[in-house]
């Protein structure tokens, strides 16, 4: 065997073993991603448009499950309340305990402790409403409106509770961070920053973001050693018909 052959065949295993070592690594990437988002996120379906534009009617997202004393003001929350029908329902949260939330100032804005809030997520021709209403949230309660809110069922119409419409904490079963279905809605639910100079600020990202990293990464990985590989023993393949050519010839 030449030093020619020696050095192709060597280049040959050395490939063979980064072609698997991709393949590995990329399954690894690939399904722990998927365990990882399985473990961390529920689906849900969402029946009515009450968060349009944020997420329509018919929409399938993804909530990563939290604890209720996990959520923030401008979180979109998945909640069940008896009250509320003990139903699954999607609202996003505009008040915590001890805060007044009132509709609305001169300009048509939600104020929380009497600062304005910025909602760049409700369509321009809703921003101003006219439903004037004022509650105090009581400790541990969270009080929820829909993006949509001329045709939201929210904490509005429970104002004459016992907690002014709010719901407990502990209703929250998770923080929607993404819409999945259709493909052409799909997408990241954004942090509103409106809510972001109140005291205790907004949440930070879910780990979804890193899920689907690795799980792209993962699959690339695996496509990319596969295909690697067998070009490879492709090329392996007609180099030796070649030597074997030569050598009969």
């Amino acid at each position: 065997m030449s030093r020619a052959e020696r050095t192709g065949k060597g280049r040959g295993r050395m490939g063979q073993v980064l072609s698997s070592a991709a393949v590995a690594i990329g399954c690894v990437l690939f399904l722990g991603g998927f365990v990882w988002a399985a473990v961390l996120y529920q689906p849900y379906a969402v029946p009515t448009d009450s968060m349009s534009p944020t997420v329509e009617a018919g929409d399938r997202v993804l909530a990563e499950r939290i604890d209720g004393d996990e959520v923030r003001r401008g979180d979109v929350v998945v909640f069940l309340d008896p009250l509320w029908g003990n139903m699954p329902m999607i609202k996003r949260v505009v008040g915590v305990g001890g805060d007044t939330v009132e509709c609305c100032d001169e300009q048509g804005k939600l104020t929380v402790n009497g600062d304005p809030v910025d909602e760049p997520y409700r369509l321009e021709e809703e921003r101003a409403s006219f439903s004037a209403f004022e509650a105090s949230v009581p400790e541990g309660q969270l009080f929820l409106l829909g993006d949509h809110r001329e045709g939201s069922l929210d904490s509005r119409t429970h104002l004459e509770d016992a907690n002014n419409g709010s719901v407990p904490r502990e209703a929250v079963t998770g923080r929607v961070d993404a819409t999945v279905w259709p493909l052409g809605h799909a997408g990241m639910v954004e942090r509103p920053a409106g809510f972001a100079d109140l005291p205790g600020g907004t949440s930070r990202p879910g780990p979804l973001g890193p899920a689907l990293t690795a799980i792209g990464a993962g699959a690339l990985l695996i496509l990319g050693g596969a295909g690697y590989g067998a070009i490879g023993s492709v090329r392996g393949k007609r180099a030796e018909l070649t030597h074997n050519g030569g050598t009969h010839g």
